[in-house]
Formats: structure tokens, sequence, C-alpha cells
């Protein structure tokens, strides 16, 4: 505010001040700053305000609830209003709480598939696991039932520009970072940031966002391409890897090892940690790496 009082100030005085008598400037310069004061409250009042508290935890009402597969659901959360953002920078993720079997509380981790670009709602891609705690809670919820959510959270926040070009290793339910980040970059004009996804699961009925990837890499041939990874491949038709992320696939897929680019990796435990060792076998230093 008070800076654009002192630029309506600077303004008036430098373009009127020599033509106009001294009472009517000082009207014209109230008349300025007046308009000024209108327009920064009424941009106070229609900027969308983050919905989520870093320190406590808040509701949001389930209003769809979608099967994607036998263990996997997409779910989609009301923000308060239709102009609401959830207020999740690039690159973070919310924590979100519930109840296990037992009706023991229970919270964990989870990166959004929405953007702040999608307002008044919020989406989850969950892949709930047997006998996952929190995958019991999701696995639970109806339509009508609210979650409680706190946030952000998150050592990774994305800046756009600030590498060249990302390799992306990821595995299962691993691949929601990355599609957050992939989003963020390639629906942003101004952002130039290449993408190279290596996405490692078991069967093809395992892919998640599988659609939406490959639309990406329709859309942006020359700036993101994705390989997938099977364990347990189609008996027929198959293109893509087979077995396990191995470093040959590292080196043909991901950008090689340079100041200005950043290899990212989100999976289960053991993959992480196999993947951690080939990257630093490829000659990829610590702060060319990043785990979510």
């Amino acid at each position: 505010m008070e800076k654009i009082m002192m630029m309506a100030s600077g303004f008036a005085m430098k373009d009127v001040s020599s033509s106009i008598p001294h009472a009517e400037l000082l009207g014209v310069l109230v008349t300025i700053i007046s308009v000024s004061i209108a327009l920064a409250y009424h941009y106070s009042k229609t900027k969308p305000k983050r919905c989520i508290d870093p320190e406590k935890f808040q509701e949001f009402k389930l209003v769809k609830k979608t099967a994607v597969s036998h263990n996997v659901a997409r779910f989609r959360f009301a923000l308060p209003t239709a102009k609401s953002v959830l207020g999740l920078p690039v690159g973070n993720h919310i924590v979100c709480r519930g109840k296990d079997a037992e009706g023991q509380e229970v919270t964990k981790p989870y990166t959004p598939i929405t953007l702040d670009s999608d307002f008044g709602h919020f989406e989850l891609v969950v892949k709930m696991y047997p006998h996952g705690r929190m995958s019991h809670h999701f696995r639970e919820m109806h339509e009508g039932d609210s979650l409680a959510v706190k946030g952000p959270t998150g050592r990774f926040v994305y800046k756009p520009g600030q590498v060249r070009a990302f390799g992306m290793i990821a595995g299962g339910s691993g691949i929601t970072p990355m599609f957050q980040v992939t989003r963020a970059i390639l629906e942003n004009p101004k952002d130039k940031t290449n993408l190279s996804l290596i996405y490692a699961n078991t069967t093809f009925q395992d892919i998640l966002l599988k659609e939406e990837l490959d639309g990406f890499a329709r859309k942006f041939p020359s700036r993101f391409n994705v390989y997938y990874v099977l364990s347990q491949p189609p008996a027929e038709g198959w293109n893509g890897g087979v077995g396990r992320i191995t470093k040959d696939m590292i080196r043909s897929y991901c950008p090689a090892p340079a100041s200005d680019i950043q290899v990212l990796r989100c999976g289960p435990s053991g993959m992480n940690k196999a993947m951690a060792a080939h990257l630093n076998e490829l000659g990829y230093t610590a702060d060319m790496q990043f785990k979510f």
C-alpha cells in the first residue's frame, strides 16, 4: 500500500506539477492516491487466499471419488469457494489425517495432482495398499465425507528456470510429485525446462495417470518424454522397459550429469536406495539429486 501511494505521488508530481496550480495539484494527487488505495483493496479482496494451514488440520469435503483400478482411486475435494485455491507451492505436499482399521489416528503425506491454477478444488490419486493404515481410511471414504489436511510441507519448492532439465525417476504412486512439477512446467509458456521421466510399475494396469502423461508427450514432444518400465509386462505389444530400472536406462533416458540439471526420484524405499546407488555410479553429485 505504501509503495502504491509513493508511486502515485511521484507520478503526479512529475507529470502535473509544472502546469497545474498548487491547490489543483493537491486535488489531483488526492484523487490518484484514493484510486490507488481502492484498486489495492479490491486486489487484496479478489486475490485467492491459501486454504491450508501448516500448523493445524482443516476439513475438506470429498465431492467425487472415481475408481481408477482395483486399488487406485481419484479423490476430488471441494475448497471453500469456487475461486479458492489450495495454496500449495509446486514441489510441496500436504499431510492428510485419518483412522486405520483399528480406529487409531494416522497421518501421511500426499502430493495433489492439481495446481493453484485449478480453482475451487484439489485432487489426490491414491493407491490403497491392502495393509496400509492410511489406505484403509481412503478406501472407506464416501462422497460427502471430509478429510483433515494441513500444509504446505516439504523441502522442494520449484522455481521456473532453476535448471535446464529435470530427469525424473518414479515408482508406483511416486509419480504424483513428478506429475505436479511436470504440469507446472509445461503449462507455463515462459518455462522452457526439459523433462525426462522413467516410470516403473509392476503391471500395465498399475501405471497411474498414463493418459495424462502420454498427452504431455504428444503435445510437447521436444520437451517431455516418458519411458515406462514394467516388471510384469504384457505378453504382446509392449515396447517399454522390462524388469527394474537399470543404470543403462538412466544413462539413455535422463539428462547427463551437469551443473544445470537435476534428477528427482520418488518411490518405494528399496527402489530409492537402488536408484541413488545407480546415480552415484553414473557421476550425479548430491546437488544433482533430490528425493521426495
